[in-house]
């Protein structure tokens, strides 16, 4: 069995199934840490191939691995999945125009049902390869949940969990085809939960101690502190809980949820501790108490050339998605729908100006609806504000990503636009063009074991002997926020 046996394996045998799969999840929208069917989908499919599945990694319930051993066993390849969804995004399927399919529900705004499914849908097909050639080698599908919120990959690499891999492999639904390259943010999530007294607030409030108040202090000082912290740091927060619909009562509960970014683990645990303080000095000019609980934390990305060239040499062997008319016409549509953009598509064209050029002639000059082209190659060290707990499983093993189109050129991240895409043709063959990447890659590793080699002796000379900084402190349990 060769890659051209895994493009057609795919094609002819998985691919329903690989879109079922998307569409089941899809439908079930599930929060971060919720994902009780969408675990429960993937367990019994993994299962059903033939795989060793556990599940509950990291005192996670949501989290699952599915495991094939060939022959000795060496080397091992992890392939990554997400499957939770986000909040507000209801969105009907394959609908060019805005209508909520559950009032006020939840919707996969950012595409990964398709994550989740593709990869399994590698791990099928690789199983297949290590079967058919006799090859020695492990692959894992790891069902990471919560990663827009509970970070378990980051929760893994704290119990250690990818060290034991030899590299991995993951992508993300996007509106370009192209290697992830660079860095990213660290960051960590917290929430705090003020507490106060209840009273009337005309009759009796010198009895009253308001957590609203605690709250609206502590994000006054978090944002006097922006003028002090170092340039590559940066504050969010969302106040979760006002504390009630009536102004006429003291507020005796409210809640904030802060997230810390900068790019080093130790400069986001470093500023965490400067907002801990403006939560205390809240607390303290309220007379109230507050409960500190730590949602998440993520640390930065480590590149890897070795493993983003392979990833591009199979974006370029795998023939490219081709799109009908009328899928055309829908992307056409529903691109109309997305706010105005004058970028210049993909990564690349940020940070060079040769593929900056090639890429706006590509796009029409960004008036494609549909990025339906490979962006040229381009792997760096550069910085993007984004977090991601892929990071994490950077610094215990080479890891790298790539993008494909499941989305429209303009389509903004996390959005209704996102949800209708991700349910359509559209986004179904931007997922097993995906799957096919993912599972040609990884017979490449297992073929050609040097690669391995040259991934992790990268890897070892980016690290520089410096160790893995967990964000996550020890004792923090996984935490749902309801």
């Amino acid at each position: 069995m060769n890659k051209t046996d895994i493009i057609s394996y795919i094609d002819n045998t998985l691919a329903d199934e690989i879109t079922a799969v998307s569409h089941s999840i899809w439908e079930f929208a599930e929060l971060s840490l919720k994902e009780t069917k969408s675990a429960a989908l993937y367990v019994e499919k993994l299962k059903e191939h033939g795989f060793e599945v556990e599940t509950g990694h990291a005192d996670i319930a949501t989290a699952f691995s599915g495991k094939y051993v060939s022959g000795s066993g060496k080397p091992v390849i992890g392939i990554l999945g997400e499957f939770d969804a986000l909040s507000g995004v209801s969105q009907k399927a394959a609908c060019t125009y805005h209508e909520e399919l559950v009032p006020g529900g939840s919707g996969h705004g950012c595409g990964h049902n398709m994550l989740g499914a593709a990869s399994f849908g590698a791990a099928v097909a690789i199983k297949k390869y290590l079967e058919e050639t006799g090859t020695d080698g492990t692959v894992i599908f790891f069902g990471c949940p919560g990663e827009e919120g509970g970070a378990s990959k980051a929760f893994m690499a704290r119990e250690g969990m990818w060290k034991s891999l030899d590299c991995a492999l993951t992508w993300h639904p996007g509106c370009e085809n192209q290697v992830i390259t660079g860095t990213n943010n660290s960051c960590t999530q917290v929430l705090y939960k003020f507490k106060g007294i209840a009273a009337h607030a005309a009759g009796d409030p010198e009895n009253g101690r308001s957590a609203l108040d605690a709250v609206e202090l502590m994000n006054v000082g978090a944002n006097y502190l922006r003028e002090h912290m170092k340039k590559e740091c940066s504050l969010h927060y969302a106040i979760v809980d006002g504390g009630g619909l009536s102004p006429n009562v003291v507020q005796p509960h409210a809640s904030v949820l802060y997230m810390v970014r900068s790019v080093l683990v130790k400069d986001t645990l470093e500023l965490q501790e400067r907002v801990d303080k403006c939560a205390e000095g809240a607390a303290l000019m309220t007379g109230t108490t507050f409960e500190r609980i730590f949602v998440d934390g993520t640390a930065n990305a480590i590149p890897n050339m070795t493993l983003e060239k392979l990833l591009y040499s199979n974006m370029e062997y795998v023939p490219m998605p081709e799109y009908t008319e009328e899928e055309r016409a829908f992307a056409a549509e529903l691109d109309a729908q997305c706010p105005p953009s004058n970028e210049v598509p993909g990564t690349g064209a940020q940070f060079d100006t040769g593929i900056r050029e090639k890429v706006w002639e590509m796009s029409d000059h960004g008036k494609k609806p549909l990025n339906d082209f490979l962006m040229p190659f381009y792997s760096g060290n550069e910085f993007e504000p984004g977090s991601s707990d892929v990071g994490d499983v950077s610094w215990q093993t080479p890891a790298a990503q790539f993008n494909t189109v499941c989305f429209t050129a303009h389509s903004p991240g996390h959005s209704w636009q996102n949800v209708s895409c991700g349910a359509s043709t559209i986004g179904d063959k931007g997922m097993i063009y995906a799957a096919k990447v993912l599972a040609c890659s990884a017979a490449d590793l297992f073929g050609n074991v040097s690669l391995i080699e040259d991934a992790r002796a990268e890897h070892a000379a980016r690290l520089g002997g410096e160790e893995y900084m967990c964000p996550i402190p020890a004792d923090a349990a996984p935490y749902v926020i309801e």
